[in-house]
């Protein structure tokens, strides 16, 4: 058995036991209501992020890595504004806050698409984001965002590990109203970490953050480690990113069994030959 078909074995275990536990269980009055709270328009006391760390991002290397507000493709920017309207309104209509971002296979794009909605979100003057880089056998955003930890700066992997604090390690760039979590470096036991109490200590510290954030998190391909299985009772949906002339219809029919118990936030389709921004997002399962 891969290690693929056993995490989906576990996960569809896990399904099992949750449903005969909400049969049991009496029911929750707080069941049903809105998860995700859009920061009202009255001001808002911000003072206590000051905690984080600051950090003014490399725009050279965000220019070079084609990441907002870097970005001058005009079609670009314009798609990345239609994915930001279409996650929000998904999110709020399931009451959603946070979702994994992930692809089928190696070079789908699927980094650059979480920094970038990340940004996009966050230029939402409504909207508080925090985004952070799970991908932990190959993180990349650190990289992207030009984040050099030439001066012993903390990363995810330190955090998971015992050797830092979570204000250690998330950052507050010089983008307003988000916060970054990098890491720098490679985890081998990944899904391990992610299934550890750490990371459940991680998650409630993001959760209880106010205002509210929505959290996105950078993943690694679902058919390249199991890592998206383990960390998905802690999430409430995901982005699967494709690309056009990468990904192979066999593999993507793979990881839609793969991911048909999970909640599916929809389908990026990048490096389309298609202009039509109608093709650039779809709702939904890819038949």
């Amino acid at each position: 058995m891969s290690i693929i078909e056993e995490a989906v074995r576990k996960n569809a275990e896990r399904k099992n036991a949750e449903r005969t536990n909400r049969h049991a269980a009496p029911a929750d009055p707080t069941r049903g209501q809105a998860r995700l709270r859009r920061v009202p328009a009255a001001p808002v006391d911000t003072s206590h992020a000051e905690r984080f760390q600051p950090i003014a991002l490399d725009k050279a290397a965000m220019h070079d890595s084609l990441v907002l507000p870097q970005l001058q493709d005009a079609g670009a920017l314009r798609a990345y504004k239609i994915l930001r309207t279409r996650v929000l309104r998904r999110l709020e209509a399931n009451q959603w806050h946070s979702f994994a971002v992930t692809g089928v296979t190696v070079g789908e794009g699927k980094t650059l698409t979480a920094i970038n909605l990340a940004i996009a979100l966050a230029q939402d003057p409504s909207t508080w984001v925090a985004l952070i880089d799970l991908d932990l056998q190959r993180p990349r955003i650190a990289e992207y965002l030009g984040m050099r930890n030439a001066h012993g700066e903390k990363g995810l992997g330190d955090y998971l590990q015992g050797n830092a604090s979570f204000e250690n390690v998330v950052y507050a760039p010089d983008i307003e109203r988000l916060l970054v979590i990098p890491n720098f470096t490679p985890i081998v036991n990944s899904s391990e970490m992610l299934a550890s109490q750490r990371m459940l200590e991680m998650m409630q510290a993001l959760d209880a953050e106010q205002p509210r954030r929505i959290l996105i998190f950078d993943m690694p391909p679902v058919l390249a480690a199991d890592d998206v299985l383990a960390f998905a009772p802690q999430i409430d949906g995901l982005l699967l990113v494709v690309a056009e002339g990468t990904t192979e219809r066999d593999s993507l029919r793979r990881a839609k069994e793969v991911l048909s118990e999970m909640n599916l936030l929809g389908v990026v389709l990048n490096r389309s030959a298609e202009h039509n921004d109608k093709a650039y997002y779809h709702y939904g399962q890819q038949q």
